[in-house]
């Protein structure tokens, strides 16, 4: 079963730590995407955010960062903020937790962020306080299911309209696989919400307060 919204185990842990959604944030989304920075998609994704003067929060995988250092610069010089997605998009329920991090730490050099989303949105415990405290864990409340080839662009644009509100934190894919869905999703998406009074904004973890 696909689900949007995130397993509810997530809420059980800390919100200092871990982050669902923005609580308070009632006319600002907090979109996001992973996996990139890649030539194939990042730059039409960066486009389109141009094009709507909407702000987002990019996941990068660090060996992505370390090929394309000129789409890293263009994320972060258009105002965006950068998270770190692992060095090799590790499923972390397959991976010693010394290992993990080693990955993580790896990423850091190219990707200097303090957000950090394990990718696939799986970690294990261990994984997690060993993050935790240079860390700030940012998973989603919505899920748009982009990157899944039964996922129709319609469906895709459904998935993220329906399930949004003023706090939520959205996941796209700047990725090949994703990117016919978010070519067709992402600009009604943001026409939609604008059009509504919400702001689109980065996300940070600057003495632990979301900004």
């Amino acid at each position: 079963m696909r689900t949007v919204r995130p397993p509810f185990f997530f809420r059980w842990l800390s919100p200092e730590y871990l982050v669902c959604d923005v609580p308070g944030s009632e006319r600002d989304i907090y979109l996001t995407f992973d996996d990139g920075p890649i030539p194939e998609a990042t730059p039409e994704v960066l486009d389109i955010l141009m094009r709507y003067n909407a702000k987002a929060t990019f996941f990068m995988v660090g060996d992505n960062a370390r090929k394309y250092p000129e789409l890293l610069a263009r994320v972060k010089g258009e105002g965006h903020a950068i998270g770190n997605h692992t060095f090799h998009h590790l499923n972390g329920w397959h991976i010693a937790p010394g290992a993990y991090l080693e990955d993580v730490m790896h990423c850091s050099e190219y990707v200097q962020s303090n957000l950090f989303r394990p990718p696939y949105g799986r970690f294990t415990p261990s994984q997690y306080f060993l993050l935790k405290k240079n860390y700030r864990f940012i998973l989603w409340s919505v899920l748009t299911w982009d990157f899944d080839r039964r996922t129709s662009p319609d469906q895709c644009l459904k998935n993220a309209i329906e399930n949004t509100t003023g706090g939520s934190v959205v996941v796209f894919h700047d990725s090949i696989k994703s990117l016919e869905n978010v070519r067709y999703a992402l600009p009604a998406y943001l026409e939609h919400f604008i059009n509504q009074g919400y702001t689109f904004k980065t996300l940070d973890w600057n003495q632990r307060q979301m900004i």
